[in-house]
């Protein structure tokens, strides 16, 4: 018998990656990524604003380049036997669509207009709107932010689209309906772009638009006009319906097929978000946290529905029936920067190398770039390597890891990063030691707040970037949290996810469950806590949420 593959097409925040994989083995055969062009300039972006849009062509265009040039690796065979797609993104990332669901960034007039393409998210524009959302909520007879945690974030779905269209009124008129990003590439893949009748994600729906079965869906219509009659009709043209990412969205068009060397007979799957299907890919278990550790972190969890009934989890990015593995409540929450507050503090210790050592005449132009990469390759190794000879609590620095704002627990965008207990000694790995203990504090935040409401956490599986390669920030994150951290061994496991269920949207398997057994790559280490760590922490984390608690209503 032929082998069977699927592919996993995983969109992050700066590329997309194409993950080719035997549904009987788990092996990844192949993969290839493509780095955003539009995205790596910063076009449409400006971050002084929090404004994080992204083009529908970056998107495009990565689709064709990583599937054909996966296949073109793959051994002979390969593609004649793929027989499920499934895709997964960031969230919310949705985007303004005309009648027949393209994205208005692709239509004449709007070519250029950011605010007609895709809001990342991480865009921070809809702050206000995300204020009036809970404050007309908390007001109204249903309290629709209920199932999302209590409070709703400028991250999310209805904020983004009401700032959009308050602030531009072409795309208001313009714009039919909103979709996605998740449930966009399905729809394009399978021809089936109609914004009324294509097939939209639970977990986007669920953890980011306030849709829930106990209110037969969306929020009311009269909630969304007296939030803002500009929202009038709009749930019309919505959706009411919403799939688990085990269903199909159809198979591929012809014109994709052509495009990819793949058969039309190749299913593809509803789509999810990266962090859930990376949980997934991770082999999440109940009780487990799963934590996606990046550019920001996503911290799942999943239990028997009947095991968690009416309980209803505060301050977390919502609870969902089947939101990450089907006939489970998925319960998600996380950090807003994680390894994004690495990056900003590498950045700024860079700004002499691009700002003085770029325009030095001491040595000759390559010379001078071959340091400047040498360097910055290097900060984050090297200040890893001499923060750990630093014993903990010595330099009584103290930061907080809210430099995007605070996801989770108690979303509050609005909020800045702190730093204090600086002295003159205050070197440089210095501060980057406390910066990790900020975010692994922010962590602990996070479960503590599943533990104190009720939810117990058995373990935690961590994936992502930093899981992978700093063993420095692991074992701090392990000490703060007083629990052993299991690494998943795939490199890629949101795209390995994805691949297990397209797998399940094919048929290949009955359950995500049983395709995990099939093709999950296991545990590739494990972080113990060291006891005498895990005292002194103890006490730093009370320091660190004091500071929070004074820099938090003085709106620093």
């Amino acid at each position: 018998m032929d082998k069977k593959y699927t592919i996993g097409l995983d969109y992050g925040s700066d590329s997309v990656r194409s993950l080719i994989v035997n549904v009987e083995t788990g092996e990844e055969v192949a993969s290839a990524v493509f780095n955003y062009p539009r995205w790596q300039k910063q076009m449409y972006c400006d971050a002084s604003k929090n404004r994080f849009r992204q083009h529908p062509k970056d998107y495009l265009e990565g689709l064709e380049y990583t599937i054909t040039k996966a296949l073109k690796q793959a051994p002979e065979g390969v593609a004649e036997n793929v027989v499920g797609i499934s895709v997964d993104t960031t969230g919310s990332t949705p985007v303004a669509v005309d009648e027949n669901g393209v994205p208005l960034s692709l239509t004449p007039g709007f070519e250029e207009n950011p605010n007609a393409m895709f809001v990342l998210w991480k865009d921070h524009t809809a702050v206000k709107e995300a204020d009036e959302i809970n404050e007309l909520s908390k007001k109204w007879e249903i309290d629709f932010t209920k199932y999302e945690g209590g409070i709703y974030s400028s991250e999310w779905f209805w904020a983004k689209l009401l700032h959009i269209i308050r602030e531009d009124a072409g795309v208001y008129r313009a714009a039919y309906s909103w979709v996605e990003h998740c449930d966009w590439m399905p729809a394009i893949l399978t021809g089936n772009t109609n914004p009324k009748n294509l097939k939209r994600s639970r977990c986007a729906a669920g953890h980011k638009a306030m849709w829930h079965e106990a209110f037969g869906g969306l929020p009311s219509e009269e909630f969304l006009t007296s939030l803002d009659p500009l929202l009038s009709g709009l749930k019309d043209r919505l959706y009411k319906e919403t799939y688990t990412c085990d269903v199909a969205a159809g198979t591929l068009t012809k014109e994709w097929a052509d495009k990819l060397g793949l058969s039309t007979n190749v299913v593809v799957g509803v789509g999810a978000f990266d962090a859930h299907l990376g949980a997934v890919g991770a082999e999440i278990q109940p009780y487990y946290v799963s934590k996606v550790m990046g550019t920001s972190t996503c911290d799942m969890l999943v239990a028997p529905m009947e095991e968690v009934g009416d309980k209803l989890v505060n301050g977390i990015c919502g609870q969902v029936n089947g939101s990450i593995v089907p006939e489970m409540v998925g319960l998600e929450a996380g950090q807003s920067a994680f390894g994004d507050i690495y990056a900003w503090f590498k950045q700024v210790l860079e700004w002499p190398l691009k700002n003085i050592l770029a325009e030095s005449k001491l040595v000759d132009e390559n010379t001078r770039q071959q340091l400047i990469n040498e360097t910055s390759e290097k900060i984050i190794s090297k200040l890893s390597a001499e923060a750990k000879k630093i014993p903990i609590s010595e330099s009584g620095v103290i930061a907080l890891d809210w430099m995007n704002g605070r996801r989770t627990p108690d979303a509050n965008q609005a909020l800045k990063g702190a730093i204090a207990g600086i002295s003159l000694g205050s070197d440089a790995p210095r501060i980057f030691r406390a910066l990790v203990e900020a975010t692994a504090f922010g962590s602990k935040a996070i479960n503590d707040r599943f533990i104190e409401e009720g939810v117990r956490i058995d373990g935690v599986i961590a994936l992502g970037g930093v899981a992978k390669k700093s063993p420095f920030i692991m074992q701090i994150v392990a000490d703060v949290l007083d629990m052993p951290i299991k690494v998943a061994s795939s490199e890629q496991a949101c795209a390995l996810g994805t691949a297990m269920a397209a797998a399940v949207a094919a048929k290949v398997y009955p359950t995500i469950a049983e395709a995990q057994k099939s093709m999950g790559s296991g545990i590739e280490k494990e972080y113990i806590p060291n006891p005498e760590n895990v005292k002194i922490y103890k006490e730093l984390y009370k320091k660190y949420t004091k500071f929070g608690k004074l820099v938090e209503p003085a709106g620093l």
